[in-house]
């Protein structure tokens, strides 16, 4: 069947149309002379859009309402500039900042024509919908409950994430992260797959590995999580996001750093509020616990806890703040960063990016009029100068250091510029700490030690200072560890607790920091002499009581 005629359009009619192209094009043709000219005038660079491959990526960068409300246009982008098109360019200095910084792009501003503008803003309604996504991961008691039934091991944990898609994937390895009480997550791009390792009670494991293909995915998952570039990788960056569980929330840093197969990731799992210990259920013997107590009940002074990153300082820190938080006290602690919330505390942060530092904040501290100040760290001459002219002015501050035992505190605070007749009677006690794994107690048996750990074991025993009171008999000695189980995931260990050395500053002691006269070696015989118990022999008796193993003791301490 042969399709209707066209009806022809009158002369007069077509004409007038030609007309009206022609007039709208010399309109527009004059309206970009004067643009440019405009341009020109300004200083500016000027550019006709009509035809121009605008990018959708590029577009995306202002939304747009702020399109509408400022007359610009971001019509094409590289991973460090941006070209931006305005029909007023002369109020945007505010708007150019702004999406600079947000952004971390250099912009190149040009002038266009109000036509030009209204070509570029219709490809706004060519762009596909995105939809927002949800800043964390959330996590259901249904959802781990389920982890739970279908891994039960860290090899059923890497058949299972072989099936999922790169979102579950993700989320996976963060449920089983938190199911198995770790507290960080690294995922590394090696030369042929992508390693994924826990740390669970201090130590990495390795739980999962990924096929290399998929390293692109996985990492652009996780920076979008974390509100990170995507086309960064080749420096450092930091970000966070939190995981949605049913009864709390769990605060996740992460870092991304640049390696030579790929950006390794490293995410730190930080639960909001504080699920420490209590100060009596630390671990720390009764022989020293007497004396600790005395001095953290003491209403000024200084208590100094010291060991390396990941020793345990911050839980005793906030053990000994959760028994002196009462409602009669003022407590005020500085930090970086803020790891838990502490209820009824003020906690401030530190942030040394706006001249922030802990010397700073603790000046402004003692304006608060506070009966405690917890000090993060104590990391040179003027925060030491500072806390210990607190300690000596009726607060009790409590801080770390990082040393290898408690013997080599006070010389690193004289090295410092700490004064010696001032430290003396500003110091309360100073703690050296360790932690160690626990046996799991689901799996524990006897250990028998081969015939040179026997003899290295009695040696450090033998030398349990008298002043002490704890007796050892050498000849009875039992020990123990884990054979492994489902409980612990075949470690034979489940969950840590600390090892400890702990001396007061009394008598001779006192005399000896008032001179100047101090080194490590000499502070640590006058610590025995007091009756100080070494983390090593801490641990070892901790160990005859089944707590952990002789091998784990050997492998924190020395």
């Amino acid at each position: 069947m042969n399709p209707l005629p066209k009806k022809p359009r009158a002369g007069g009619e077509e004409a007038k149309e030609k007309l009206e192209e022609k007039l709208s094009e010399i309109k527009i043709k004059k309206e970009e002379e004067e643009a440019s000219r405009r341009a020109v005038r300004a200083g500016l660079a000027y550019i006709n859009l009509k035809g121009f491959p605008i990018s959708p990526e590029a577009l995306r960068l202002i939304s747009p309402d702020d399109a509408l409300d400022h007359k610009i246009i971001c019509f094409y982008t590289t991973e460090t500039s941006a070209k931006l098109a305005s029909t007023a360019p002369e109020n945007l200095s505010e708007f150019r900042k702004q999406f600079e910084e947000t952004h971390d792009l250099k912009t190149e501003l040009y002038l266009i024509s109000a036509h030009s503008y209204e070509i570029a803003y219709k490809f706004y309604a060519t762009l596909p919908k995105i939809y927002k996504l949800a800043k964390g991961v959330e996590i259901t008691e249904e959802d781990l409950n389920r982890l739970k039934e279908k891994v039960k091991t860290f090899q059923d944990l890497n058949r299972e994430i072989q099936k999922v898609s790169i979102t579950d994937l993700v989320t996976m390895v963060v449920a089983s992260a938190v199911t198995s009480r770790a507290s960080d997550i690294h995922i590394e791009a090696e030369e042929k797959d992508i390693k994924v390792r826990f740390r669970i009670d201090g130590v990495l494991i390795d739980v999962a590995e990924i096929d290399k293909k998929f390293w692109e995915k996985v990492i652009s998952r996780i920076k979008i999580l974390s509100s990170l570039k995507i086309n960064i990788i080749d420096r450092p960056q930091d970000g966070r996001f939190t995981i949605h569980l049913t009864r709390e929330k769990i605060d996740v840093r992460v870092s991304c750093l640049p390696t030579a197969y790929g950006e390794s990731v490293v995410m730190r799992l930080l639960r909001a509020a504080f699920g420490g210990l209590e100060f009596k259920a630390l671990g720390i013997a009764s022989h020293a616990f007497d004396k600790l107590k005395k001095e953290v009940e003491r209403p000024n002074g200084m208590i100094l806890t010291t060991g390396p990153t990941g020793s345990g300082k911050t839980t005793t820190l906030y053990s000994i703040l959760t028994k002196l938080n009462k409602p009669e006290t003022k407590i005020i602690t500085l930090e970086n960063p803020i790891e838990y919330e502490l209820k009824g505390i003020s906690q401030s942060q530190i942030d040394p990016s706006k001249d922030y530092t802990f010397a700073k904040g603790l000046r402004s501290i003692l304006r608060q009029d506070p009966d405690v100040v917890m000090v993060g760290e104590i990391r040179d001459t003027e925060t030491a100068e500072i806390a210990v002219q607190a300690a000596l002015t009726g607060h009790l501050v409590i801080s770390t250091l990082h040393t290898n035992d408690a013997s080599g505190a006070i010389p690193r605070l004289l090295s410092m510029g700490a004064k010696p007749y001032l430290l003396a009677p500003a110091i309360n006690a100073v703690i050296g700490q360790r932690l160690v794994r626990r046996i799991c107690e689901k799996c524990r048996e006897e250990d028998r030690l081969e015939p040179e750990v026997l003899k290295r074991v009695k040696k450090v025993l033998s030398e349990i200072p008298k002043a002490s009171g704890v007796k050892v008999d050498l000849d009875k000695l039992k020990f123990y560890k884990g054979k492994g189980c489902e409980a612990c995931q075949g470690l034979g260990y489940h969950g840590r607790v600390g090892i400890y050395e702990i001396f007061t500053i009394v008598g001779e002691i006192e005399k000896t920091i008032s001179q100047g006269e101090t080194s490590e070696y000499k502070m640590k015989e006058l610590a025995k002499k007091q009756g100080m118990i070494t983390m090593v022999q801490d641990g070892l008796l901790k160990a005859l009581e089944g707590v952990t193993t002789v091998k784990e003791v050997f492998r924190v301490t020395e």
